[in-house]
């Protein structure tokens, strides 16, 4: 089996500023798999928080052997960018070679539009209630946070989009104190959900606190493993393929959170609709849907995921699976 990888740049819309930076160009490598007559590509965003680069991401891709299918590559590579982009492409070419869809080979049903949210990059709170304002018909705005300014952001969003629902990203920009502190405050502007309030590293100030706007674990949850480690902390698990290692892990840790009791986030970094394509069978039902990823793109592939009033749909073969 020939495999391909190559490093890929695709312009922003606009700039994305989140608290660790900002970016005009989402960074990609896309993976192409060749089994004779048989082919199929995948995506992933390497991720600077594990320390992946698109240089060691790319070396531990090459380094697979010749032979090897989905349930070898889970011994093959850990978790995490490289090992998405292949496992998604193997999806890909298996579908193709069957004439079946990805959902068909997974044993669901097909795909139905979800809801997704939209991010709003984070500036000054007079430039996010004017981006606010400007996607106030979307019905869920996400919000990037984890500074000092968190509260005249979030109050100018609000006055700017005051139908929207409202999800946070805290990208583990809080403490204890500060989450308590502000918790009457996003009950008041109606949010309804904050990621990753506190560092995964110091998660453990969420035991035996109230939790009334639910808790989701994104640094925190990888994969299966992780989930032990969520107990009394988290209310949501945010599920991304670049860091559960593809869609396969992706729909265990999908299935396991549900029969835990969490709900279920779907998210993505940001990246193009080949890696958004996989995402959106696991979205399926999810409480929150996360892959905007697109919709930040000034490009994207030939054949984008279509995005309506009713959500972001199924890809097309076209594109994947």
């Amino acid at each position: 089996m020939k495999i391909t990888v190559t490093p890929e740049s695709f312009k922003l819309a606009q700039v994305f500023t989140i608290s660790r930076g900002s970016r005009t160009e989402a960074k990609v490598l896309t993976v192409r798999l060749q089994d004779g007559e048989n082919h199929g590509w995948g995506e992933c965003v390497p991720y600077a928080r594990y320390d992946e680069t698109l240089e060691s991401v790319t070396a531990e891709i090459n380094g697979l052997p010749d032979r090897f299918d989905r349930a070898a590559l889970y011994e093959l590579l850990p978790a995490g960018a490289a090992r998405n982009a292949v496992d998604c492409a193997l999806w890909d070419m298996e579908a193709k070679a069957s004439g079946k869809r990805a959902w068909e080979l997974a044993g669901l049903p097909a795909p139905k539009p979800e809801i997704t949210a939209y991010t709003l990059s984070l500036d000054t709170p007079a430039k996010m209630q004017e981006q606010a304002a400007k996607h106030a018909f979307r019905p869920l705005l996400k919000i990037k946070l984890g500074t000092p300014d968190d509260m005249p952001r979030l109050e100018a969003v609000r006055a700017g989009a005051p139908k929207s629902r409202i999800i946070i990203d805290a990208n583990e920009g809080w403490s204890r104190a500060v989450y308590l502190d502000l918790v009457p405050h996003l009950q008041r502007l109606g949010v309804s959900l904050v990621e990753q309030p506190l560092p995964a590293s110091d998660d453990e100030g969420l035991i035996g606190i109230e939790r009334p706007v639910p808790v989701c674990a994104d640094e925190s949850a990888h994969d299966c493993s992780s989930l032990p480690y969520l107990k009394g902390k988290y209310d949501v698990v945010n599920i991304k393929l670049d860091k559960t290692g593809g869609l396969t892990e992706a729909l265990r840790l999908k299935d396991a959170a549900l029969a835990e009791g969490y709900g279920v986030m779907v998210g993505c970094m940001v990246g193009t609709s080949l890696a958004m394509a996989p995402a959106t069978l696991v979205a399926q039902g999810a409480t929150v849907t996360d892959l905007d990823g697109p919709l930040l793109l000034a490009e994207d592939r030939d054949t984008p995921l279509h995005f309506d009033e009713h959500g972001v749909h199924a890809p097309k073969p076209e594109l994947w699976g």
